[in-house]
């Protein structure tokens, strides 16, 4: 496995935890969903990830939509909102990330650990 591959793996893993996170604080339509996502690079995707992905969670009713004009010329756009089932959700992956970052940070504190006793050892 490469890293390229492994990040490809972090990033279907976390996607719709950031979306989700992202409608949470206002409703959304697709593209600005992309748009907002480009600004961090692990998590920059094309309408082919995305578009599916919310037709799964509207389906899932954890979002809701609605269409919304727009300015003279644009066509009205979709907007993506969290349910209260989606807010329930979230929550329930809140916990879940903040229990994996807690192993993570315990993990990397262990190897740290080691490292710093080997480096006094050496000494």
């Amino acid at each position: 496995m490469t890293i390229d591959d492994w990040k490809s793996q972090i990033k279907r893993g976390t996607l719709e935890f950031g979306i989700l996170l992202m409608i949470s604080k206002e409703a959304c339509y697709g593209y600005e969903i992309i748009s907002k996502l480009e600004q961090w690079p692990i998590l920059a995707v094309k309408e082919n990830t995305i578009y599916p992905l919310l037709r799964r969670l509207l389906k899932e009713e954890y979002l809701s939509s609605y269409w919304q004009e727009s300015s003279e010329g644009v066509p009205p756009r979709k907007y993506y909102a969290l349910t209260e089932k989606g807010q329930q959700y979230l929550a329930q992956m809140k916990h879940e990330w903040n229990n994996l970052l807690a192993a993570m940070s315990d993990l990397e504190g262990e190897q740290n650990g080691e490292t710093d006793q080997r480096i006094s050892d050496e000494n």
